[in-house]
Protein backbone atom coordinates (compact mmCIF):
# COMPACT_ATOMS: atom_id res chain seq x y z
CA UNK A 1 0.00 0.00 0.00
CA UNK A 2 1.08 3.71 -0.82
CA UNK A 3 2.26 6.13 1.79
CA UNK A 4 -0.24 8.73 2.11
CA UNK A 5 2.45 11.03 3.18
CA UNK A 6 5.25 10.50 0.82
CA UNK A 7 3.92 8.12 -1.76
CA UNK A 8 6.29 5.92 -1.41
CA UNK A 9 4.78 2.31 -2.54
CA UNK A 10 6.10 0.11 -0.10
CA UNK A 11 4.35 0.28 3.42
CA UNK A 12 4.21 -2.34 6.36
CA UNK A 13 1.64 -3.55 8.26
CA UNK A 14 1.75 -3.28 11.70
CA UNK A 15 0.06 -5.19 14.94
CA UNK A 16 -2.55 -2.31 15.63
CA UNK A 17 -3.47 -2.41 11.70
CA UNK A 18 -1.59 1.02 11.35
CA UNK A 19 0.96 0.57 8.20
CA UNK A 20 4.57 2.42 8.47
CA UNK A 21 6.45 3.76 5.61
CA UNK A 22 9.42 1.88 4.33
CA UNK A 23 11.09 5.37 3.52
CA UNK A 24 9.83 7.95 5.79
CA UNK A 25 8.54 6.06 8.70
CA UNK A 26 5.78 7.69 9.14
CA UNK A 27 2.22 5.58 10.17
CA UNK A 28 -1.38 6.14 9.32
CA UNK A 29 -4.37 4.27 9.49
CA UNK A 30 -6.05 2.90 6.28
CA UNK A 31 -9.03 2.28 8.17
CA UNK A 32 -9.36 6.30 9.19
CA UNK A 33 -8.43 6.59 5.43
CA UNK A 34 -11.13 4.52 4.17
CA UNK A 35 -13.37 6.91 6.26
CA UNK A 36 -12.63 9.94 5.21
CA UNK A 37 -12.73 8.94 1.80
CA UNK A 38 -16.43 7.85 2.14
CA UNK A 39 -17.12 10.91 4.10
CA UNK A 40 -15.66 12.94 1.63
CA UNK A 41 -17.27 11.71 -1.23
CA UNK A 42 -20.87 12.27 0.42
CA UNK A 43 -19.72 15.53 1.40
CA UNK A 44 -19.12 16.62 -2.05
CA UNK A 45 -22.36 14.68 -3.36
CA UNK A 46 -24.03 17.18 -0.82
CA UNK A 47 -25.13 15.06 2.01
CA UNK A 48 -25.33 17.36 5.31
CA UNK A 49 -23.51 15.54 8.57
CA UNK A 50 -26.55 14.58 9.64
CA UNK A 51 -27.41 12.40 6.92
CA UNK A 52 -24.28 11.08 6.43
CA UNK A 53 -24.17 9.80 9.85
CA UNK A 54 -27.05 8.39 9.88
CA UNK A 55 -26.30 6.53 6.28
CA UNK A 56 -22.80 5.49 7.66
CA UNK A 57 -23.68 4.51 11.15
CA UNK A 58 -20.38 6.53 12.48
CA UNK A 59 -21.41 8.88 15.15
CA UNK A 60 -22.59 12.46 14.50
CA UNK A 61 -19.89 14.12 16.52
CA UNK A 62 -17.20 12.12 14.42
CA UNK A 63 -18.96 13.73 10.78
CA UNK A 64 -19.15 16.80 12.15
CA UNK A 65 -15.49 16.77 12.77
CA UNK A 66 -14.63 15.43 9.36
CA UNK A 67 -16.95 17.68 7.76
CA UNK A 68 -15.44 20.82 9.54
CA UNK A 69 -12.08 19.54 8.20
CA UNK A 70 -13.25 20.04 4.62
CA UNK A 71 -14.42 23.00 4.98
CA UNK A 72 -11.34 24.18 6.27
CA UNK A 73 -9.39 22.65 3.59
CA UNK A 74 -11.79 24.12 1.29
CA UNK A 75 -11.36 27.49 2.26
CA UNK A 76 -7.33 27.71 1.93
CA UNK A 77 -7.55 25.74 -1.23
CA UNK A 78 -10.12 28.75 -2.30
CA UNK A 79 -7.23 31.34 -1.08
CA UNK A 80 -4.50 29.37 -3.10
CA UNK A 81 -6.04 29.19 -5.87
CA UNK A 82 -7.60 32.81 -5.80
CA UNK A 83 -4.00 34.09 -4.80
CA UNK A 84 -2.42 32.87 -8.53
CA UNK A 85 -5.70 34.31 -10.98
CA UNK A 86 -6.32 37.16 -8.66
CA UNK A 87 -5.48 39.63 -11.90
CA UNK A 88 -8.23 37.91 -14.00
CA UNK A 89 -10.85 39.82 -11.84
CA UNK A 90 -13.40 41.20 -14.11
CA UNK A 91 -16.14 41.96 -11.91
CA UNK A 92 -17.34 42.71 -8.12
CA UNK A 93 -19.89 43.19 -6.04
CA UNK A 94 -21.05 43.54 -2.32
CA UNK A 95 -23.93 41.46 -0.78
CA UNK A 96 -25.79 41.22 2.75
CA UNK A 97 -27.46 38.02 3.80
CA UNK A 98 -30.10 37.62 6.06
CA UNK A 99 -31.73 34.25 6.73
CA UNK A 100 -35.59 34.31 5.19
CA UNK A 101 -36.60 33.15 9.08
CA UNK A 102 -35.33 36.86 10.20
CA UNK A 103 -36.88 39.97 10.55
CA UNK A 104 -35.31 42.36 8.43
CA UNK A 105 -36.63 45.25 11.20
CA UNK A 106 -36.15 43.27 14.35
CA UNK A 107 -32.81 41.49 13.44
CA UNK A 108 -30.90 43.94 11.19
CA UNK A 109 -27.61 43.69 13.39
CA UNK A 110 -27.02 39.90 11.83
CA UNK A 111 -26.39 40.38 8.16
CA UNK A 112 -23.71 38.83 6.72
CA UNK A 113 -21.56 41.17 4.69
CA UNK A 114 -19.43 39.87 2.02
CA UNK A 115 -17.79 40.65 -1.31
CA UNK A 116 -17.95 38.69 -4.46
CA UNK A 117 -15.66 38.88 -7.22
CA UNK A 118 -15.47 36.78 -10.60
CA UNK A 119 -13.03 35.33 -12.67
CA UNK A 120 -12.59 33.29 -15.02
CA UNK A 121 -16.25 32.24 -14.81
CA UNK A 122 -15.58 31.79 -11.17
CA UNK A 123 -16.62 33.27 -7.75
CA UNK A 124 -14.08 33.97 -5.14
CA UNK A 125 -16.18 35.28 -1.70
CA UNK A 126 -14.85 37.71 1.18
CA UNK A 127 -16.04 38.35 4.39
CA UNK A 128 -16.61 42.10 5.30
CA UNK A 129 -16.98 43.57 8.74
CA UNK A 130 -19.92 43.05 10.48
CA UNK A 131 -22.78 45.70 10.42
CA UNK A 132 -21.41 46.65 14.53
CA UNK A 133 -17.45 46.58 13.37
CA UNK A 134 -18.57 49.09 10.45
CA UNK A 135 -19.62 51.06 12.63
CA UNK A 136 -23.52 51.48 12.25
CA UNK A 137 -25.85 51.19 15.09
CA UNK A 138 -28.65 49.31 13.90
CA UNK A 139 -31.00 50.50 17.11
CA UNK A 140 -30.84 53.79 15.02
CA UNK A 141 -33.81 53.81 12.91
CA UNK A 142 -31.97 56.47 10.37
CA UNK A 143 -29.25 53.99 9.83
CA UNK A 144 -31.19 50.61 9.93
CA UNK A 145 -33.72 52.01 7.28
CA UNK A 146 -30.37 52.50 4.96
CA UNK A 147 -30.01 48.86 6.11
CA UNK A 148 -33.32 47.51 5.14
CA UNK A 149 -32.73 49.28 1.74
CA UNK A 150 -29.54 47.65 1.21
CA UNK A 151 -31.31 44.45 1.91
CA UNK A 152 -34.07 45.44 -0.44
CA UNK A 153 -31.97 45.78 -3.47
CA UNK A 154 -29.61 42.49 -2.18
CA UNK A 155 -26.77 44.69 -3.63
CA UNK A 156 -24.45 47.75 -3.50
CA UNK A 157 -23.90 47.79 -7.11
CA UNK A 158 -20.99 47.91 -8.71
CA UNK A 159 -21.45 45.90 -12.24
CA UNK A 160 -23.66 46.88 -15.30
CA UNK A 161 -24.94 43.64 -16.54
CA UNK A 162 -28.17 42.24 -15.27
CA UNK A 163 -27.09 38.69 -15.52
CA UNK A 164 -23.32 37.80 -14.01
CA UNK A 165 -21.77 34.70 -12.70
CA UNK A 166 -21.55 36.99 -9.41
CA UNK A 167 -25.82 36.99 -9.12
CA UNK A 168 -26.55 33.11 -10.28
CA UNK A 169 -23.55 32.65 -7.76
CA UNK A 170 -26.10 34.96 -5.07
CA UNK A 171 -28.84 32.84 -6.15
CA UNK A 172 -27.40 29.71 -5.64
CA UNK A 173 -25.87 30.43 -1.91
CA UNK A 174 -29.48 31.64 -1.20
CA UNK A 175 -30.86 28.02 -2.18
CA UNK A 176 -28.04 26.47 -0.94
CA UNK A 177 -27.96 27.83 3.04
CA UNK A 178 -31.19 27.01 3.61
CA UNK A 179 -30.97 23.22 4.38
CA UNK A 180 -28.53 24.42 7.17
CA UNK A 181 -30.05 25.28 10.72
CA UNK A 182 -28.28 27.83 12.79
CA UNK A 183 -25.03 28.53 11.11
CA UNK A 184 -22.50 30.57 13.73
CA UNK A 185 -21.54 33.58 13.18
CA UNK A 186 -17.91 32.14 13.61
CA UNK A 187 -19.18 28.77 11.14
CA UNK A 188 -20.66 30.88 8.57
CA UNK A 189 -17.81 32.09 6.13
CA UNK A 190 -17.00 28.03 5.74
CA UNK A 191 -20.38 27.29 5.00
CA UNK A 192 -20.12 30.30 2.58
CA UNK A 193 -16.76 28.79 1.07
CA UNK A 194 -18.32 25.68 0.60
CA UNK A 195 -20.96 27.42 -1.36
CA UNK A 196 -18.19 28.81 -3.73
CA UNK A 197 -16.09 25.36 -4.00
CA UNK A 198 -19.36 24.14 -4.52
CA UNK A 199 -20.47 26.51 -7.69
CA UNK A 200 -16.84 26.82 -9.04
CA UNK A 201 -16.16 23.08 -9.61
CA UNK A 202 -20.06 21.97 -11.08
CA UNK A 203 -21.61 20.77 -7.94
CA UNK A 204 -24.36 23.28 -7.48
CA UNK A 205 -27.05 21.56 -9.53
Amino acid sequence: MQCIYCSHPYTYLLGNKQRKCSRCKRKFSPAKQERRALLWKLFAEGYTATQSAKDTGMHMVTVQKYYADFRRTIALESDAAYAKQSHLVTDYDEYLYLPKSLDPQKDIAKVKHFLTLAYASQVYTLMMPSISRLGLNPNNRDEQKLLEKYLTYHTISKIAKERTTIRHFWEYFEQFILKYKGVSDEAFVFYLKEAEWRFNNGYNT
